[in-house]
């Protein structure tokens, strides 16, 4: 090649290298370190995806309870490995019939295509777990919408709605991890 040729070639090598660089950081961003579940911004694009192809799907609201005194008795390990569970048991639920997310601390969210598959979620999400020869307590506490219960079937509405409802399953249930639909 000659080294004129060399010389502008050079710049668009470079430049494709860096937009390569930029999508991968782009795209890690999007994803949660720890528990390797999409970010409030990479989840939220995929539920407002989701929720125009299945409009009788239900979107939940997640949070673990007592979550300090966790950190605060077994130590931040502890805690990362509840998470840690949290996420893989939420991701498991969902499988290839929605999708979850961490919005931050100890904060979950998902969609999932089939209401009724929501008995026993509690269950899977509460069952205690092993971490260093040791039982961790897990509670979760859920909220959920069910788009076809909203009058005009937005994602907003739906993770407002699902809020709500958590807030109202902690406060019926002295936070120890029960599940609320919002109506």
């Amino acid at each position: 090649m000659e080294p004129q040729s060399l010389a502008l070639c050079l710049p668009l090598v470079g430049w494709a290298a860096h937009s390569g660089l930029l999508t991968h950081r782009l795209a890690a961003a999007r994803r949660d370190p720890l528990t390797g579940l999409r970010t409030r911004a990479g989840w939220t694009t995929r539920a407002e995806r989701f929720i125009r192809r299945h409009r009788e799907a239900v979107v939940l609201i997640l949070d673990l309870d007592d979550f300090k005194t966790l950190n605060d008795t077994y130590g931040h390990a502890a805690g990362d490995a509840a998470l840690t569970a949290t996420a893989a048991r939420l991701t498991a639920w969902c499988g290839s019939h929605g999708h979850a997310g961490r919005l931050g601390g100890d904060e979950f969210v998902a969609v999932h295509r089939h209401p009724s598959h929501l008995n026993g979620l509690t269950a899977i999400l509460n069952a205690p777990l092993t971490y260093e020869g040791s039982w961790l307590p897990v509670s979760v506490s859920i909220g959920s919408c069910r788009l076809a219960d909203l009058p005009h079937r937005s994602l907003p509405k739906a993770l407002a709605a699902a809020d709500a409802s958590m807030y109202a399953a902690k406060g019926a249930t002295g936070r120890r991890g029960r599940h609320h639909t919002s109506h």
